[in-house]
């Protein structure tokens, strides 16, 4: 359940917003003051793979364990992320150095690997796991450094410096399986500016790791769990046999220095992006490509519908108008109640349950509110959010339904409030048995599976009935042409008009919109990466709901001049023709960006991706939809009807 959660959610606005977000923190999150030689706790938040999107938590493993395991009390979103955030025994104290200290070890005696605890250490290293540890809550990270001029003259080259997040479990070598059992720990602190005789405070800015496999031989310890580095190279990397049992040492040393760096930008060295560039490309082209196709439809809809109109219009030409053909001509027909009403309305509720979460979500996170530094923060938002906007949903469900000729409103309150987070719940639920049968902590625990049903139930689904209420009790949308009893004869269509192929057109402007904010966004999801640029997916957002508007309106307008009035459902389906491309690009990113091969990460991908696809083609589908409805209601008030 880890994958799916760091998802649903869309990009922005100003362009400080978007560059300093580390400057804006949730309020009550405060910064820690260390003096001299106070411990700084070293914690453990569990071990993570893109190849089996599977988490696990850290004791999983036969890591060296404190007198006393401590796991932190986590919210919502931190559970359903599958994080466990548990003590460790490194004992590291604020600016003290550490030249090298052995872990768990008695009498001096190394550790052993049972031949059952070394085939699962070689198995999860061989599935390329990341150890993430936090300090003061800030993520541990790994230096990577890029050279970027290539010319054969070292001092011309730049160093392009990269943070990869945890560190690598271990390494694979000619079929041979190293495990990284030593790792140097570099903390830097920022020192606090104070008044003359008092103690200097120090706050932590940035938690770095050099992960190092040593050898037990070339380790020496002495009987106070000291322990003496080999020089240069001169060691050989810690085997990991899984056919037999292993010894070796865990072992660890911790090195401060001072930084320029405040505690309110301490973030910023995580969230650096080096291609923001490219958001800002793929914003440009997307609004200008968006708003010149925009223009250049509404244009000709505008000047196609005026003339419409006012050939309609004249009075003494009424016989020949109604000969030709038109959108006019299913005026009769075109508010007809479509078939099952109740199920139209109760999607459509939950798409305005979604849009209004995604759209508050994204908003305050773009605000910083939301910031990677408050642990499951955006995922217990959206989890409450989609809850209480079931107010909503359940309002303009109700109102559509009564609007539809509906009579069941009861039912039809019901059917919002269970349809859509049923097939979640459902496929949710049947994916978690999998994790559970492999033991990951990915795996939601059933206090929190009862939590999450309580939520439902007691919050959801009261407030769905109560919107439902009000919302059937209110005046149906005023249509402006009356129904006729008999329903018109629709002709034959051509095969443009065919419904897949309207999918197809009607999806491409509005993924090619966001398919570059949607790469970073599967980073972030498949990839163990941080996006915190909500600034930029606030803007594609936006871009998002107008192309979707444009498209699903123009479409609508060539049904109908096709003299097809049963447009409620196609529209729907239509409208949300983007969510298949974000299948097919789900599809691609699969094949040519993981290296997923088993087949519950597998499962996992395609039922997390299933839900987000669902997700998407409501969200899009209810947005087109009422676009369209706004324009039908409109066009046919413009005409004179006898």
């Amino acid at each position: 359940m880890a994958a799916v959660m760091d998802w649903l959610p869309w990009s922005l606005l100003l362009l400080s917003l978007t560059c300093d977000t580390g400057a804006f923190y949730v309020p009550g999150v405060a910064p820690i003051n260390f003096h001299q030689n106070d411990p700084v706790e070293i914690k453990a938040v569990k071990l993570t793979s893109s190849r089996t999107q599977l988490p696990y938590e850290y004791y999983s493993l036969p890591f060296c364990q404190p007198s006393k395991i401590t796991y932190k009390a986590e919210n919502l979103g931190e559970v359903l992320r599958g994080d466990r955030i548990v003590n460790t025994p490194f004992q590291v104290l604020m600016n003290s150095e550490k030249k090298c200290e052995v872990l768990c070890s008695q009498s001096n005696k190394p550790v052993t690997l049972t031949v059952e605890q070394s085939r699962l250490v070689a198995e999860r290293i061989s599935e390329d796991y990341y150890v993430h540890l936090i300090a003061d809550n800030l993520p541990v990270a790994t230096r990577l450094e890029l050279y970027s001029n290539r010319d054969g003259d070292d001092k011309k080259k730049e160093k392009d410096v990269q943070f990869e997040h945890g560190y690598r479990l271990g390494f694979t070598d000619v079929n041979k399986i190293y495990l990284h059992n030593h790792l140097s720990f570099i903390l830097y602190y920022h020192r606090e500016d104070l008044e003359e005789d008092q103690e200097h405070t120090y706050r932590v800015v940035r938690f770095e790791v050099i992960p190092q496999s040593i050898r037990l031989e070339d380790l020496k310890t002495d009987e106070k769990s000291s322990c003496t580095l080999p020089e240069g190279t001169n060691s050989s990397p810690q085997e990991i046999d899984p056919t037999k049992e292993n010894q070796l040492y865990f072992t660890y040393s911790v090195h401060w220095e001072e930084s320029d760096i405040k505690w309110a930008s301490r973030w910023d060295t995580y969230l650096t992006m080096s291609d923001v560039q490219i958001h800002w490309f793929s914003i440009i082209n997307s609004v200008v490509v968006v708003f010149f196709l925009s223009g250049i439809l509404s244009m000709i809809i505008i000047r196609t519908l005026r003339k419409d109109i006012a050939n309609y219009n004249k009075e003494d030409d009424i016989e020949d108008t109604m000969e030709e053909s038109g959108w006019k001509l299913v005026h009769g027909d075109v508010f007809r109640p479509p078939q099952y009403p109740m199920i139209l309305s109760s999607l459509l509720g939950s798409g305005i349950q979604l849009f209004c979460m995604i759209l508050i979500v994204i908003f305050v996170a773009m605000l910083g509110m939301l910031s990677p530094s408050s642990r499951g923060a955006l995922m217990t938002t959206a989890c409450f959010l989609f809850m209480f906007m079931g107010v909503f949903g359940g309002f303009s469900a109700g109102r559509l339904y009564r609007t539809l000729k509906g009579h069941r409103w009861k039912k039809g309150a019901f059917c919002t409030a269970t349809l859509y987070p049923g097939v979640v719940f459902g496929i949710c639920f049947v994916l978690n048995c999998f994790i559970w049968g492999k033991h990951s902590s990915g795996a939601v625990p059933f206090p929190t599976m009862v939590a999450l049903l309580c939520m439902w139930f007691g919050i959801s689904l009261p407030l769905v009935y109560l919107g439902y209420y009000f919302g059937f009790r209110k005046q149906p949308y005023d249509n402006p042409v009356r129904t006729n009893q008999i329903p018109r004869q629709i002709p034959e269509q051509r095969w443009y008009m065919n419904r897949f192929v309207g999918i197809l057109m009607a999806g491409i402007l509005p993924f090619g919109a966001m398919f570059i904010e949607l790469f970073f966004i599967f980073s972030a999801i498949w990839e163990n990466q941080f996006y915190y640029l909500f600034g930029f997916l606030f803007l594609v957002f936006i871009i998002l709901v107008v192309s979707c508007s444009q498209i699903s309106i123009v479409m609508v307008y060539f049904q109908l001049c096709a003299e097809d009035y049963r447009w409620w459902w196609r529209n729907f389906l239509v409208s949300g023709g983007s969510a298949f491309y974000v299948l097919v690009y789900a599809i691609f990113y699969f094949v040519n960006k993981l290296d997923i091969v088993e087949f519950i990460p597998s499962l996992l991908y395609f039922g997390y991706t299933a839900l987000m696809v669902l997700s998407f083609w409501l969200l899009t589908g209810t947005i087109g939809f009422y676009a369209a409805y706004m324009f039908v209601r409109k066009i046919y008030a413009a005409v004179k009807i006898d």
